[in-house]
């Protein structure tokens, strides 16, 4: 595709994680700002998000984050993005976070990132986002999730020309490679999804 404007990462609010995981994190976002892309997050200020966001920035990149006001309210925001839009809900926070980007990359993360993950593979399967989308496999995290997403396609609850909407990276260079030389998807796709 060519050059990405902006690029959505979903990815762990939690502290808890190992360091290699910030690490990747914080890598991928700083390496996000010498490309001259913006980077797209939840806008939340702890775990990989703080870390993928202060990347970004102390790299003279451009972050933008979309939260919902009640989590705004709980002061769970970063207060030092380039820019914050506050949404209604998490829903309205998931379609703003897709329509700014033009790729996606999924970093670990627990039962939101994931959730996030499967709807963005969903919404490219019937044609609603055509954009590239990388699953960032740090550790091998995302094993699981990947021989589950194969078994899906072998069991023909998707078909296998679904298993083109996304990639797999195990670095945060070979994310944004992927993310260069993934085409858009065309949105003729669609008619596949009913199997």
């Amino acid at each position: 595709m060519a050059q990405p404007k902006s690029i959505c990462v979903y990815c762990a609010s939690s502290n808890r994680v190992d360091e290699s995981y910030n690490s990747a994190a914080h890598k991928l976002g700083a390496l996000l700002a010498r490309e001259g892309i913006t980077l797209v997050t939840g806008g939340g200020s702890i775990g990989l998000m703080r870390s993928v966001e202060d990347g970004a920035l102390e790299n003279g990149g451009k972050a933008i984050g979309v939260i919902p006001q009640f989590m705004v309210e709980q002061g769970w925001h970063h207060t030092g993005l380039s820019e914050l839009r506050i949404t209604t809900d998490m829903h309205t926070r998931k379609q703003t976070m897709a329509q700014l980007s033009d790729a996606v990359i999924a970093l670990p993360g627990g039962c939101g990132t994931m959730e996030e993950l499967c709807e963005i593979i969903t919404w490219k399967q019937l044609g609603l986002y055509l954009n590239p989308i990388v699953i960032l496999n740090i550790n091998g995290y995302y094993d699981a999730l990947i021989e589950q997403l194969k078994h899906a396609i072998e069991e023909h609850f998707m078909g296998e020309i679904h298993g083109n909407i996304w990639s797999v990276a195990t670095s945060p260079e070979e994310a944004i490679e992927q993310i260069y030389n993934t085409p858009v998807w065309d949105a003729s796709i669609r008619k596949y999804a009913a199997l």
